[in-house]
């Protein structure tokens, strides 16, 4: 919840710290709100799972609450205003992902560990989708608090934090022996260096660089996207070569491991594109054309999307013990083709839709992300021997959270390039039908369409604030600048060439629910639980890149990793 609640909070944030969400400079500060976590988390729960492997995964389990904590309480007690309170959020937002990533990165582990494979399916499809769900809830708890007061947002992670924190130290006992071993620093730091440079290349590609309405050519962004796949290359080459690997690359023999992964990388972009898109729909557009104040836009947005979280709740822990019986490809597979028409679905609404199709084609997708996960998940976690279930938890959060990230950059970048060539001329030619004098109306229309996407975004309308600078109003009437300051004007002015975007967006988020879901048929057959040895899963006494027909019920073996 604690990774998603800022993102429907962001302007009432702005507003607490007095920053101004149209003024260019402020793009990375936004940017880095949302993108702090995620970067975090998806840089480094490989290496907080492997160092649960070494020295106990309740033990960093329990650690990562406490770290979470401090910083919650931290992240409530912004001193700051302006550029410093944001970078004072955005800090303590990365100390509490890197608490976040350790509860990530072993909660998996700890219960793979802890029930029977005739259970697991069940025990990690409530652990997994009670995290999805979070997700969506963020959103609903963050339009309720953030109409509170914008501290609340932080307010409401400390209790939990807290309580949190001392219920693991009481309750959680290892149930597996940790393995001592050398830690592969060059291996971490190349992994952690070349992930994080990637991610953020991808981030502020999607700001403007001089006329160009992205970054794609800004030779800073080039460096990062080419340094980043660089140091990862030299990431692949260490981890075959060292002794003690941080990344068990045997784990991409093990075919369920692999299909799993792809499936939920894939996955986890479109449902990213969906959350945002979702978010601009309804916060800029929707809302206000039938009446909302955008002030109260984020709150509502939360409550019409939570057919989305139902959808997580009812079919997640359902899929999850169905799958203990009959397997997983079956569930997870028909759950992301569920996916993909629902993305075709809301593909073919209109931008003024009727709520009862959309919450229909929400909880559509909730079900197929909740059928999905909880089976994806136990495939992965029950295709590695038990030795290696922290890393592999972790790579499996890492292919999630990239996901996560990658998804602001793709699907960003898809939305700018839409609007840098419909939106100007759209917004200058109605302004001035309203009786703005052609030279402001096409200054307002120079804005980049990145500035007004996250005006968007924010449930914030730019209007009156681009014409209140030139001081254009005083010579409207009054009936021309309550027109061009209402509920409808900016709304129905973006629509087209929202829609236009919107349409590439779902589109593509269509195509990747697909190749997920051929990736997840792929993933081979695997033996339902109770034809799996009842105490450790399909690979408890063999390596990692161990996997067992179920149609003749043997192993066979494939290469141990080297230890």
């Amino acid at each position: 919840m604690d990774g998603s609640i800022v993102i429907i909070s962001l302007p009432a944030i702005f507003r607490g710290i007095g920053l101004d969400p149209l003024a260019p400079v402020n793009i990375g500060y936004l940017l880095w709100m949302i993108l702090g976590y995620l970067l975090v988390s998806a840089v480094l729960v490989v290496v907080l799972g492997r160092l649960g492997d070494m020295f106990g995964r309740v033990r960093i389990y329990n650690l990562g609450f406490l770290i979470f904590a401090c910083a919650s309480v931290a992240l409530s007690l912004d001193p700051f205003r302006a550029g410093a309170g944001a970078l004072w959020l955005i800090g303590w937002r990365i100390v509490q992902a890197f608490g976040g990533s350790m509860l990530t990165a072993n909660s998996a582990a700890i219960l793979t560990d802890a029930f029977p494979s005739h259970q697991r399916g069940m025990a990690l499809g409530i652990n997994q989708i009670t995290a999805l769900a979070g997700q969506f809830l963020g959103l609903l708890a963050g339009g309720l608090l953030a109409a509170v007061d914008w501290r609340a947002v932080f307010w409401v992670s400390v209790p939990v934090s807290v309580t949190g924190t001392i219920w693991s130290y009481l309750s959680l006992r290892e149930t597996a022996t940790g393995r001592r071993g050398r830690i592969d620093w060059f291996g971490n730091v190349t992994f952690a260096a070349g992930a994080g440079i990637l991610l953020a290349g991808i981030t502020y590609g999607i700001q403007p660089y001089g006329a160009s309405a992205t970054g794609w050519g800004d030779p800073w962004v080039l460096a990062g996207l080419f340094g980043g796949v660089f140091l990862l290359t030299l990431f692949c080459l260490v981890e075959t070569r060292v002794a003690e690997p941080m990344f068990q690359l045997s784990l991409f023999k093990v075919r369920a491991f692999v299909a799993g992964n792809l499936a939920a990388l894939l996955t986890a972009i479109a449902r990213g594109g969906l959350q945002f898109m979702l978010i601009i729909w309804l916060q800029g557009i929707w809302l206000p054309l039938h009446g909302y104040d955008f002030e109260d836009t984020p709150l509502w947005a939360g409550i019409f999307m939570l057919p989305l979280t139902l959808g997580f709740l009812i079919a997640g822990p359902v899929s999850g013990y169905l799958s203990d019986r009959f397997g997983a490809r079956v569930f997870s597979t028909t759950g992301l083709v569920l996916v993909a028409g629902s993305f075709l679905g809301l593909l073919a609404l209109p931008v003024n839709f009727t709520y009862g199709l959309f919450a229909a084609l929400l909880l559509l997708n909730g079900l197929g992300q909740g059928m999905f996960s909880s089976p994806n998940t136990s495939s992965i976690m029950g295709s590695v021997s038990a030795e290696y279930r922290g890393v592999a938890s972790g790579m499996r959060s890492t292919f999630q959270n990239s996901g996560t990230a990658l998804s602001i950059g793709v699907f960003f970048s898809l939305m700018v390039s839409g609007l840098a060539t419909s939106l100007p001329p759209t917004l200058s030619n109605g302004l001035q039908a309203h009786g703005v004098p052609a030279a402001t109306a096409d200054q307002a229309a120079s804005l980049p369409p990145v500035s007004t996407l996250f005006a968007t975004f924010l449930g914030h309308n730019p209007i009156g604030q681009l014409l209140g600078s030139s001081g254009t109003p005083a010579h409207l009437s009054t009936a021309q600048r309550d027109t061009l300051t209402g509920h409808t004007f900016f709304p129905e002015l973006v629509s087209g060439p929202f829609h236009h975007g919107l349409t590439v967006v779902f589109t593509v988020a269509a195509g990747m629910a697909l190749v997920s879901a051929l990736a997840s048929a792929l993933r081979g057959r695997q033996a339902p639980a109770d034809r799996q040895t009842p105490d450790a899963g399909p690979t408890a006494a063999a390596g990692p890149g161990t996997t067992r027909s179920a149609d003749d019920g043997h192993r066979s073996p494939a290469s141990r990793p080297s230890r």
